[in-house]
């Protein structure tokens, strides 16, 4: 991790990105707020109520000064957001119910990033994914040509280091879906200096067996390479379906896949379905001893990165450095 984290570190060093935490009364993201403000890799806004983040301030025995802190229930921001998302949202909400949604955190946070005020958002320690993603469908949603957001992993342990795809948000996958994972996360790997090769994975092998769910995979991985000139990934390496040691060990690739251009080095790792990646990076972290970080949303006009409520804050501060990165 300490590689990836040192490479951000280097790319970030005096950018002082506006990063909008709206979960600041958790004691984990008031904790790596205060580490960030610290840097001048990452400028931190924290929303709270000031007493709240006071008091929880002096019980991590940490100090807010110089902190930005906001509270979107007294904020003199808040007329402007109201009207920002009314507008945004084309009449699908009134003004009364975005002075109603102004008093989410995750909806203030998600209108300073649309309006320019932040570069980026993390929450996640305190919501669901959804509470997370929702907002940033509404208001920031996704680049032209994305049909759906979807997250990956970082999956690192000392030198290594993968991605890992969908693990977080679409449990309804079609092959043109994964398509466009797989390209989504081999732009998502070459952002972050990695080479990516990408293994469309399956529980079959080059046709081993036959049936809808591996079919599925065998046109996404056609689609995704008939994708790949249209977006600028014309010497990736995109192939499938392996399962997954066919894709990872050499030994195995040779034995049954001699042809494919992967040979058990693959480093991005397109999962067939949400159940096959929530479970595979779950396993990976907890009986692999990977660091997991993420999700990282893909495909959003700006980036808004999810954490798990199971997160530490090293996972806080980590998730940060990558959504400030995501912005350069």
């Amino acid at each position: 991790m300490a590689n990836l984290m040192d490479v951000l570190k280097g790319k970030l060093e005096g950018k002082n990105v506006r990063i909008v935490f709206p979960e600041g009364n958790d004691e984990r993201v008031l904790a790596a707020a205060v580490e960030l403000g610290k840097s001048d890799y990452v400028s931190p806004i924290v929303l709270g109520k000031e007493e709240e983040l006071k008091s929880l301030s002096e019980k991590l025995g940490v100090s807010l000064d110089g902190l930005e802190t906001i509270d979107p229930a007294t904020s003199e921001l808040r007329s402007e957001l109201i009207a920002s998302f009314v507008e945004r949202r084309k009449g699908k909400a009134t003004e009364e119910q975005a002075e109603q949604m102004m008093n989410d955190g995750n909806y203030f946070g998600t209108m300073l990033v649309h309006t320019g005020k932040a570069a980026g958002l993390v929450s996640g320690a305190a919501h669901s994914t959804a509470d997370t993603v929702r907002p940033a469908l509404q208001i920031i949603k996704t680049k032209p040509g994305v049909a759906k957001t979807s997250g990956v992993f970082f999956m690192l342990r000392e030198d290594e280091q993968y991605v890992f795809g969908d693990c977080a948000i679409n449990p309804t996958l079609e092959a043109s879906d994964l398509a466009e994972i797989a390209i989504e996360s081999a732009k998502t790997a070459q952002s972050f200096g990695m080479d990516p090769k990408v293994a469309m994975l399956s529980f079959s092998t080059k046709g081993s067996a036959k049936t809808p769910e591996t079919e599925k995979v065998v046109e996404a991985t056609r689609l995704a390479q008939g994708k790949q000139a249209e977006a600028g990934l014309e010497n990736v390496v995109i192939d499938g379906e392996f399962q997954f040691d066919a894709a990872f060990v050499p030994s195995v690739a040779a034995k049954k896949a001699p042809e494919s251009p992967i040979q058990g080095d693959a480093n991005v790792f397109v999962f067939p379905s949400l159940e096959a990646g929530n479970i595979g990076y779950k396993i990976a972290q907890r009986l692999g001893g990977f660091d997991a970080i993420g999700p990282i949303l893909q495909g959003l006009n700006a980036p808004v990165n999810d954490l798990s409520r199971g997160c530490s804050t090293d996972d806080v501060y980590d998730l940060a450095i990558i959504t400030a990165a995501q912005t350069l």
